[in-house]
């Protein structure tokens, strides 16, 4: 069997591009006129970066916003209201402190006139008079009167004091370096940080010795020479 060979060989023909004729003329054949030409594409501007401020200009940031009128009288009302506090603050600690000092008052004017009975109290007690139930309810009513602030002062050996001490008698001795209270006449008391009564006292200055006389001995030193002598 013969076998038949195609001579046609299979060849991808060359694709052509259309040819495309322009006419660039200015002036239409047909009409005479110049034609008008398209304008030319425009390059795109590329935006300018960003530049800082100039000279002397100040930089304003946008994000934070002036404050308005609803936010200054939010502040206007805040600033009140805490000075309305601070006010309110200082009158209740001033009316504690006053009624604190009416109250201290009212006690105390209670106790001063409680102190002649404690005088008896005492006067009974130097002269051996207060004892039985009468000593106890004493002590009882002298510890009442000091658990609520009570303090009696003025006792003798007790540097003396203008300011508490009233002096009714007065004394020198050597014994003494000071003016020095050596008795009490009625004693003294003070109610807190207030005196209610001062203390009659007697007061014995310091009354300096006499100076021995030149080529003497003092008395006990020649008392001593005596002694020696005799033995």
């Amino acid at each position: 069997m013969t076998g038949r060979h195609s001579n046609h060989t299979d060849q991808q023909e060359p694709v052509t591009e259309p040819l495309v004729v322009r006419d660039r003329r200015k002036i239409d054949p047909e009409t005479g006129q110049v034609r008008t030409q398209p304008p030319a594409a425009e390059a795109p501007v590329a935006p300018a970066a960003a530049a800082g401020p100039s000279l002397g200009e100040s930089i304003v940031d946008e994000a934070v916003a002036a404050p308005s009128e609803v936010e200054k009288e939010l502040a206007e009302r805040t600033a009140d209201l805490q000075r309305v506090q601070a006010e309110f603050a200082n009158y209740r600690r001033r009316v504690d402190r006053d009624r604190e000092a009416v109250v201290t008052a009212a006690k105390a004017g209670v106790v001063a006139d409680l102190l002649p009975l404690l005088d008896d109290f005492e006067r009974a007690e130097q002269h051996g008079d207060l004892t039985g139930a009468f000593k106890a309810v004493a002590d009882k009513l002298v510890a009442s009167l000091q658990r609520i602030g009570l303090e009696p002062f003025g006792g003798e050996g007790d540097p003396f004091d203008p300011s508490v001490h009233e002096a009714v008698q007065h004394n020198t001795s050597p014994d003494v370096s000071g003016p020095t209270v050596t008795t009490v006449l009625r004693r003294g008391y003070r109610f807190g940080d207030r005196t209610l009564r001062a203390a009659l006292v007697g007061v014995t200055d310091h009354e300096p010795g006499e100076a021995p006389v030149e080529g003497e001995l003092p008395v006990e030193q020649l008392s001593d020479e005596n002694t020696k002598q005799q033995q």
